[in-house]
């Protein structure tokens, strides 16, 4: 995490003199552990760039040009139902490609991340959790007309109460808007609920705003051109647009998404659109899924709506059970289902819950459904990029040499350590006073944090004296083994000695 500061000035004066307020702001900013990947860094023949400004991703070229495919084939809607499986050791960037995916899909299209193990930790059953799952990756786009007036505001006046409406308790307010086009003007009466909802908006002459007839909700689009010379105190955020042009009241085509899982949520219980922020969903009757379904597919042939397959990304996939992975497997064979994109860094392992042994922990009839990609370990210029790059991304400065030294260390331990490291050095030298981070800051983070190679190797030396010691028990276990085959092959030679 880091702090940005900011400054924000109030100032208020009676007469000659005045008084200055000054107050301080404290912007809280996340950095996790991939906020750095804005992308896959793909150019726009899919071929992967080398150069710092990748969108963050560093190496793996094979597989950044694979997921661009992928990325390409979901956008244009020639993917559904697949699935693609990330394969390879720790540390080598799986979780990365999955969020450098979702950031070139932007907002339009659904992407759902979870964990293989939340499966088993919700109260619900497993396959209720995956089809909420499946289902919050598929989006609908639904279509609607509406009649609004958009233009810009050119007057606001409020009529004031008369002293005897006033005296008699009456606070029912009315005035007129002026909103005009490039082509015409227009007055329009306004009563007190209009009057709030443009006080809400704080809009003022100048601005653009669209009024939806159907329910009177009042937007402001942005600032007129026409008023970017002005004056008047603005934010740098303001936004000018120009002035709309044409009729005033013009039918427009507005756009919603959504996806099927607020559809089930809203249509199943009864605080309707509420329920999506009350958290546990629990679980939702099939008969109301069907009906959805129905719904959508009416609305897809009638035009009214689109449906968007999505993403759903599971991670550390061999988690899950030989039950998920057969609905999975059937889920995958319906008309809408997302893209699965699942993750994993087992080897040839046992499936969860049998004796079978199954390469990377999926049974073969699912992996055989999969387009793998595999990541490699990255090579010593290529974590020394990625360092950088987390250097640059947690704002800290840090000299070549102690950046060598940290690659060095990221190649003979891991990547994942190397990280750690930066932001802990860099506390070392701020507490020294140094501005950058040097060989010495790194090494005496070193010492304080051990690795897990460290760490195996002083369990090793001291095992005896921890509890639950499994070396202990095996080495016994041995020893008894020993001893058995010993006694067996001792009453062996005394039954051959009286034979003779």
């Amino acid at each position: 995490m880091s702090l940005a500061d900011g400054i924000q000035f109030s100032s208020s004066s009676a007469g000659v003199g005045g008084t200055t307020t000054v107050r301080e702001l404290t912007r809280l900013e996340r950095i996790g552990a991939h906020s750095h990947i804005r992308g896959l860094g793909l150019d726009d023949t899919l071929t992967p760039r080398t150069s710092t400004t990748s969108q963050g991703m560093v190496g793996q070229p094979r597989a950044r040009r694979a997921m661009g495919i992928v990325r390409k084939m979901i956008t244009e809607g020639k993917i559904s139902g697949r699935s693609v499986l990330l394969a390879g050791k720790p540390g080598t960037g799986k979780t990365a490609l999955a969020i450098a995916l979702a950031q070139e899909l932007g907002t339009d299209t659904p992407f759902t991340s979870m964990s293989a193990s939340e499966v088993f930790s919700l109260e619900m059953s497993r396959t209720e959790a995956l089809t909420q799952a499946l289902r919050r990756s598929i989006g609908v786009r639904i279509l609607e007309e509406t009649e609004v007036i958009e233009g810009e505001v050119v007057e606001i006046q409020i009529d004031s109460l008369a002293p005897t409406a006033a005296e008699s308790g009456k606070t029912d307010k009315t005035g007129r808007v002026t909103i005009c086009t490039t082509e015409m003007e227009t007055v329009y009466d306004m009563g007190s609920k209009m009057l709030e909802m443009m006080t809400k908006e704080k809009v003022s002459a100048g601005d653009v705003i669209s009024i939806d007839k159907a329910s009177g909700k009042v937007t402001k689009l942005g600032r007129s051109f026409s008023r970017s010379r002005d004056y008047d105190a603005m934010s740098s955020t303001t936004r000018f647009v120009q002035c709309p042009e044409g009729e005033l009241q013009k039918r427009k085509e507005l756009v919603h998404m959504v996806t099927l899982h607020e559809i089930d949520v809203i249509n199943s219980r009864q605080q309707g659109f509420l329920a999506l922020f009350a958290g546990d969903t629990g679980e939702i009757k099939s008969e109301i899924r069907e009906q959805i379904d129905a719904k959508v597919l009416e609305w897809r042939e009638e035009g009214r709506a689109t449906i968007v397959p999505g993403v759903l990304f599971i991670d550390e996939v061999h988690m899950l059970d030989m039950e998920c992975f057969s609905f999975l497997n059937r889920a995958l064979e319906s008309d809408m289902a997302p893209v699965l994109v699942i993750a994993t860094n087992r080897g040839i392992s046992k499936i969860r819950g049998t004796q079978y042994e199954s390469p990377h922990g999926i049974p073969l009839d699912l992996l055989d459904r999969m387009v793998i990609v595999s990541t490699v370990p990255y090579t010593a210029e290529e974590t020394r990029q990625i360092l950088a790059v987390r250097c640059e991304e947690e704002d800290v400065e840090m000299a070549d040499d102690a950046l060598e030294l940290l690659t060095r260390i990221g190649m003979e331990t891991s990547l994942r350590y190397a990280m750690h490291m930066i932001i802990a050095a860099s506390l070392v030298a701020e507490k020294r006073k140094s501005s950058a981070v040097e060989i010495e800051d790194i090494k005496r983070v070193y010492t304080l944090f051990v690795d897990a190679k460290r760490s195996t190797q002083f369990l090793m030396e001291y095992q005896g004296q921890f509890m639950f010691n499994e070396l202990d028990r095996k080495q016994d276990e041995e020893d008894e083994d020993d001893d058995e085959d010993n006694e067996g092959e001792s009453d062996t030679e005394k039954d051959v000695s009286m034979k003779e």
